[in-house]
């Protein structure tokens, strides 16, 4: 290694250069600080909105066919409860969706 270099040893001064590359940083990412501002929730609102949605779609006709399947097992019924179980379950999440779409971003 070279003893001349100012990188090597603890305790030479600050490189210039490094000092106004760190000036330039702490500029920029104030500027995109401000820049962005609040707009880091909006997007977490339209993700929360999107996941409630997915979990609807999944919910509904799952926990519709699984009560109608249970249902079927108890009382001897053969897709007969299953089926309409199903259906009603698709039919709730499409309606909590619509309203899920309905409410006001804020």
């Amino acid at each position: 290694m070279n003893s001349e270099d100012p990188a090597q040893d603890g305790q030479s001064s600050s490189d210039p250069r490094l000092d106004s590359l760190d000036m330039q940083l702490k500029k920029v990412r104030q500027a995109e600080k401000i820049r962005s501002g609040n707009k880091d929730q909006e997007p977490a609102k339209g993700m929360r909105q999107g996941n409630r949605v997915l979990t609807e779609l999944i919910a509904g006709p799952a926990g519709g066919a699984l009560l109608g399947w249970f249902l079927d097992r108890l009382l001897g019924t053969s897709p007969a409860i299953l089926l309409v179980a199903m259906f009603l379950g698709i039919v709730v999440a499409f309606r909590n969706i619509i309203r899920i779409s309905n409410e006001r971003p804020e």
